[in-house]
């Protein structure tokens, strides 16, 4: 199982509460983990990535073990530690300012 860690905007659109946990196929990636949480939360569709691309949003960072992955290939394998469930993957909203 791999868990996953929503900002609050998004465990309140998926209704939910805290860590989700996710069956993923291997290798495990940022790919799939999405893949799976998009399939398993529907109305998650669209608001980490888009649509059409697949590219991730501007304003959402992946961290997998305090590694920002966001500039990473999406099919880059993510750490052991993330695969075996040991350590969340973190989707954060960003927050931006001026």
């Amino acid at each position: 199982m791999i868990r996953v860690v929503l900002p609050p905007h998004l465990r309140t659109l998926a209704r939910v509460d805290g860590e989700v946990e996710l069956e993923v196929k291997t290798p495990v990636s940022q790919r799939s983990v999405l893949d799976s949480l998009e399939a398993k939360y529907p109305m998650l569709r669209g608001t980490m990535r888009d649509h059409v691309t697949q590219l991730r949003r501007p304003m959402v960072r992946f961290f997998a073990c305090g590694e920002d992955l966001s500039h990473e290939s999406p099919d880059a394998p993510l750490p052991d530690a993330i695969a075996s469930g040991s350590e969340p993957f973190l989707i954060v909203g960003a927050i931006a300012g001026g």
